[in-house]
Parts: structure tokens; C-alpha cells; sequence
């Protein structure tokens, strides 16, 4: 007599959007600590030896993807400013004073500003916090989830080496129920007469 094998059940699957998540909040929050890192360096850059110089604006943000341009030059050299914050009203062709880096052109913010483009700051500022709120939140999840299954693993592995035992148990019962039958049926007899 053999007895059926139950096996454990199937412990629930994790979705992958848990470690899609924790992948983009860790790229996320890493990100945004380099945007407001390069525009804290630009900045002190700028403050330690600010030059300053006459931009043109060349191009308006228009809200549909495209930003701000402004065009001026440094050392002979032309260059151009993306994303600086203008002033309501602005007008193509409108001068502007600018201030950039001695060391580095490219480095340049408005005349009066701190940071080249304080939005991206104040972006980071909000959003590096939110995204490592959310990395961590989504590393908990993962390991408990990978707990909870290594507990269901080895109720499982119990489950079938206590299976295995009864079964073992079982296979070996009738031989030794048979034995102590035939011996009450001697006694029941009596004894057995002389051959």
C-alpha cells in the first residue's frame, strides 16, 4: 500500500513590475543627484571667478518639448545656453546679461541667479527623496517576498520527507500486524500435539 505524495503548494509568483520599479527609482534618484551635483558644480564655478557678458535670445520655449536659447560668446568663441530661466515677457533678439565660469564658457546662468537652471535643482530636491522612499520600499517587498518563500520551501521539503516516512511506515505495517495475528492464533489453538 503506497501512499500518495501531496505536493507542497505552489508559493504565489512576484510581479516584475516590483523590481522594475526598484530599478527605475534607484536610476531615478542616482539621475537626479547628478543634475543638481553638475548645477551645485557650475555654480561654484561660476561664484569663484564669474565673468560676465552679453547673451541674445535666439529661441522661446514654447511648452512643447523645446526650450530656451541663448546665444553669446566667450573668449572669441560662440556659445549657447539651453534651458536658462527667462523673465516674463521676453522677446526674441532680447539682450540679457549672463555670468559664466572663467575656467569653463559653458558653465553660465543669468545675472542674479544662484544656479545655471534652478528648476533642475529644485526637481532633485523632491524628487531624489521620493525615488529612495520608493527604492526602498520596493527592496523590503523583494525580501520579504524571498522570505516567505524560503519558509514555503522547507515546509515543502517537510512535508515530503514526512510523506516519504509514512509511506515507509505503512509498506512495513502488515508484515508486522501478520506476525502478531498468527501468534494469537496459536494461543487460540492451543497447542499443537506431538508430530
Amino acid at each position: 500500500m503506497r501512499t500518495a505524495i501531496v505536493p507542497p503548494p505552489r508559493s504565489p509568483r512576484m510581479g516584475r513590475g516590483w523590481y522594475l520599479a526598484a530599478v527605475l527609482s534607484a536610476v531615478m534618484a542616482l539621475g537626479m543627484c547628478l543634475l543638481g551635483w553638475r548645477q551645485a558644480d557650475q555654480a561654484d564655478r561660476i561664484e569663484a571667478h564669474p565673468v560676465r557678458v552679453e547673451g541674445v535670445v535666439t529661441q522661446l520655449p514654447t511648452g512643447g518639448g523645446s526650450y530656451s536659447a541663448v546665444s553669446y560668446r566667450a573668449a572669441g568663441q560662440p556659445h549657447t545656453a539651453a534651458a536658462l530661466p527667462l523673465a516674463d515677457g521676453t522677446k526674441l533678439g532680447d539682450t540679457i546679461c549672463l555670468e559664466h565660469a572663467a575656467d569653463d564658457p559653458g558653465a553660465v546662468r543669468i545675472c542674479g541667479d544662484t544656479y545655471p537652471q534652478p528648476v533642475g535643482v529644485g526637481l532633485a530636491r523632491y524628487s531624489v527623496p521620493v525615488a529612495v522612499v520608493l527604492f526602498v520600499i520596493c527592496v523590503l517587498r523583494i525580501r520579504r517576498h524571498r522570505r516567505a518563500l524560503a519558509v514555503r520551501t522547507r515546509q515543502g521539503r517537510l512535508a515530503a520527507n514526512i510523506a516519504l516516512a509514512t509511506g515507509a511506515l505503512a509498506e512495513g505495517m502488515p508484515a508486522i500486524t501478520q506476525g502478531k495475528r498468527s501468534r494469537r492464533r496459536r494461543r487460540a489453538g492451543g497447542r499443537r500435539g506431538p508430530r
